[in-house]
């Protein structure tokens, strides 16, 4: 998940603790070691050396027994940039050119055009899936591969669910909150359902996951 030149650099066991905060949002210490199978000791240890390191946040939560309050970690803003990204900084300069050059709207059409080809060439990664379901699954794996993080999630009785982890055109987004709604149509043509889209704090500092889920 992480871009690959910092996942060749950095340890192992900070990587995992990143990416595992990363998809859930946050986490206390118990947990974190828990589900990385390692010491609350040892795991505690690394988060606090990426602490002081600026990329987590160390916070504690209240405990609801007798005891000291729990230990609890989430991405900061700087672990944004150890995730792909989509060069926002150059692409909200030329939008910004753009509009300058071209009128107030000239931003969003271009935004438009981007959404209508990439789902053009999407469509054609999907045409042998049938069902919703499967589309879903196919979209989310195409997507993870071009850093757009997601998962994709089937519980019994439950609506299928894809739960967006990070997404490089997050301050595309901010910055033209339309290209959301943009991105959001993509998805609904190319699996062939109705979504609902929800988003979720993912921490402090870090940006909210987005959850769309089958209508």
């Amino acid at each position: 998940m992480l871009i690959a030149g910092i996942r060749d650099l950095i340890k192992p066991q900070w990587r995992a603790v990143l990416e595992e905060l990363k998809l859930s949002g946050g986490m206390p210490v118990s947990e974190l070691s828990r589900v990385l199978e390692g010491s609350y000791v040892t795991v505690k240890a690394h988060c606090e050396q990426l602490t002081k390191a600026g990329y987590l946040i160390r916070t504690r939560l209240p405990r609801t027994e007798v005891g000291r309050p729990e230990i609890f970690y989430s991405l900061a803003r700087k672990a944004d940039e150890l995730f792909p990204q989509a060069g926002a900084d150059f692409a909200l300069e030329f939008f910004e050119e753009l509009r300058l050059m071209h009128g107030e709207n000239a931003p969003e059409r271009l935004l438009f055009q981007y959404y209508q080809k990439h789902q053009l060439r999407l469509a054609k990664a999907l045409e042998k899936f049938a069902s919703p379901a499967e589309k879903a699954f196919r979209l989310v794996a195409i997507r993870n591969k071009e850093g757009c993080v997601s998962q994709c999630m089937t519980e019994p009785g439950e609506p299928v669910r894809i739960v967006g982890i990070h997404n490089p055109l997050e301050r595309i987004h901010q910055r033209y909150p339309r290209s959301v709604a943009m991105e959001h149509r993509m998805l609904e043509e190319l699996i062939g359902v109705r979504l609902a889209r929800q988003e979720l704090p993912g921490g402090r500092e870090s940006t909210p996951r987005v959850v769309f889920e089958f209508v």
